[in-house]
């Protein structure tokens, strides 16, 4: 084989890895926290000096489907807990974004976040918290029984947009996945437990950028609109003397009484009964209108603010993945953060830890049922204990009553008898 031979292979060998290489997925960072989590993720100290820094511990928590399958748990009750990691820099541009993770919230959270940070540029991670701009906020914000959010807050030219739609959250005390997918064209999908809850584009769900289009709130409907669906039919015509049939008529089958005396009572008329023969006021049949062309509505035109933004949808390029949460009572397990281009890898990884669901939800009804057990042993305890002092103080309320009558009865038996001695 030749030289030239050797070159057109080698060639065509570089074309067809130039083809294939954008369809090659690519996790960008994966964090099971297994041993050796903590080189990776760096707590922060925010909020610390205040004492009102949280802690994570490392657990799979108290029901789980494998108990080697751990994650991080919010350890400090009414605490800002925040912890990061830097993973390889991804830059979303021309790819999709994938990012997911999960979260069990053992505790009655009563009011507390559980959502996750994607952030750019340089972070001071020993300061990383609350105040800390970033890219992407995903995730669960529950507060008593009404809020119970989900947030999927997206950084544009330095300032943030939150969802303009109410989107809600798991609020059990199983293990959830969240998945939120940003593709290319600025489309999104918003997966729970691996099946879309919700999808649309940045375009329109998000106040990013002014809208495509606009109402022409000085259009008026044209003369010639037809709107109405059905029109009396032409063909139906009134019958001639429609209208002179009377309401009612004498009763045919009434006959004058007996008793009736024209010269008392006047002359007899028979009382009038409903005509048979009237149908009410005419009405023509109604035909669908061939002219019809629906209701008119405002139309919408070309907004002149509008400008579009071909990179609506790339962000500054991710360096860190953080969690910063506020909890009133602590007890988040964070677990399987995934950050990749490739939603059916996300798929994956739901599966292979679903795999043991049931065994978690029996684990889960089973701590259920001890805690509901304790919770009454605990209330029968503190009954007898109530019973118990009651009888340490002698109070029982027949005796008490009893002792009060003796009383009076001793006190009125005196006065009496300072009466009689009176008298005497």
């Amino acid at each position: 084989m030749n030289s030239k031979s050797m070159f057109k292979i080698f060639v065509a060998a570089l074309l067809v890895v130039s083809l294939i290489a954008p369809a090659i997925s690519e996790i960008i960072f994966e964090e099971r926290f297994e041993d050796g989590w903590h080189k990776r993720w760096v707590k922060s100290d925010w909020k610390r000096s205040e004492g009102k820094a949280g802690s994570f511990k490392h657990t799979a928590g108290k029901w789980s489907g494998d108990p080697d399958d751990k994650g991080i748990q919010t350890a400090s009750d009414a605490k800002h807990s925040a912890i990061s990691a830097k993973i390889p820099e991804f830059n979303n541009k021309d790819r999709t974004l994938v990012l997911q993770y999960s979260i069990k919230l053992e505790q009655d959270i009563e009011c507390g976040g559980g959502y996750i940070k994607l952030l750019s540029g340089f972070v001071n991670q020993k300061k990383f918290g609350g105040d800390t701009p970033y890219s992407l906020m995903f995730g669960p914000d529950i507060c008593g029984t009404q809020k119970k959010k989900l947030h999927v807050i997206l950084s544009y030219q330095g300032q943030n947009y939150p969802i303009k739609k109410e989107l809600e959250c798991e609020t059990d005390k199983l293990t959830h996945f969240y998945t939120f997918i940003l593709r290319p064209d600025a489309s999104y999908s918003i997966l729970i437990d691996g099946r879309e809850r919700d999808s649309g584009s940045m375009y329109t769900d998000w106040d990013i950028l002014p809208p495509r289009k606009i109402r022409a709130v000085n259009a008026k409907k044209p003369a010639d609109w037809e709107d109405r669906e059905y029109i009396d039919d032409p063909n139906h015509v009134k019958p001639e003397g429609y209208d002179s049939i009377p309401r009612t008529i004498p009763d045919p089958k009434a006959t004058q009484p007996d008793t009736w005396d024209e010269d008392e009572d006047g002359v007899w008329k028979p009382p009038r009964v409903p005509n048979p023969a009237y149908k009410g006021p005419w009405k023509a049949k109604k035909i669908k209108n061939p002219n019809y062309k629906g209701k008119w509505k405002i139309p919408y035109i070309d907004n002149p603010e509008f400008e579009d933004d071909p990179d609506l949808y790339v962000m500054k390029p991710i360096k860190y993945v953080g969690i910063e949460v506020w909890q009133v009572k602590a007890g988040a397990v964070f677990d399987n953060v995934l950050i990749c281009d490739e939603p059916e890898y996300a798929k994956q990884v739901v599966q292979e830890v679903f795999a043991n669901r049931e065994i978690e939800k029996e684990a889960f009804e089973e701590a259920e049922k001890v805690r509901k057990a304790r919770e009454e042993e605990e209330a029968q305890r503190a009954r007898e204990e109530g019973e118990r002092r009651k009888r340490d103080r002698g109070y029982d309320r027949r005796n008490h009553r009893d002792r009060h009558r003796d009383r009076y009865r001793r006190r009125d038996r005196h006065d009496y008898m300072d009466d009689y001695h009176d008298e005497l």
